[in-house]
């Protein structure tokens, strides 16, 4: 004769659901091991810590060395330019001509190369006009003259300046007018 169990919710309460067998399982686990998988772990996020950290580094070194070249080589493409007018410029030395004119437009030409070559190397002139106003961003006053014209305006252009992409190589000296 077979026995039926009189309650059968006790034979449910004795099945195990996943997470419980998971956290007994963990309740198992003897010191010991939860220190040496604990260890493991820390040994693997050192590992990971350790291959960034050298990642990093190459990349910092990689950038330094790039900079390096850039700023090494940055001036070949403008240098590359330049070639040309001084081409020219050892050609008029080495002729015996005697005629000006000859010469002058010779000059002109090498001028127009270099002019060219400060284009292409992003080098612009600051020429400012008479009677433009002062610009102490670009402009350098050597004087000031009494004058007609309006105060803190150029009087005269004494030397071009230059900048270089936007940045002032060399401001223009110039002599403004002085109020009288």
């Amino acid at each position: 004769m077979t026995q039926e169990n009189p309650n059968p919710e006790q034979e449910n309460s004795t099945a195990q659901t996943p997470a419980e067998a998971d956290l007994e399982s963990a309740i198992a686990k003897t010191p010991e091991q939860e220190i040496a998988d604990l260890n493991q772990k820390i040994s693997e996020l050192e590992d990971n810590f350790l291959r960034a950290k050298a990642e990093g580094e190459n990349i910092r070194r990689r950038a330094v060395e790039d900079i390096a070249k850039a700023h090494k080589f940055a001036i070949e493409s403008f240098a590359e330019h330049l070639v040309p007018v001084t081409d020219s410029l050892y050609a008029a030395l080495s002729t015996d001509a005697g005629d000006a004119k000859a010469f002058k437009e010779g000059l002109e030409i090498t001028l127009k190369q270099l002019l060219s070559a400060f284009d292409k190397g992003r080098m612009t002139e600051i020429n400012p006009g008479i009677g433009d106003k002062f610009d102490p961003h670009h402009h350098q006053a050597i004087a000031s003259v009494p004058s007609e014209q309006e105060a803190n305006t150029v009087v005269s252009v004494l030397q071009r300046g230059y900048t270089v992409a936007d940045r002032v190589l060399r401001p223009a000296l110039v002599t403004v007018s002085a109020p009288k």
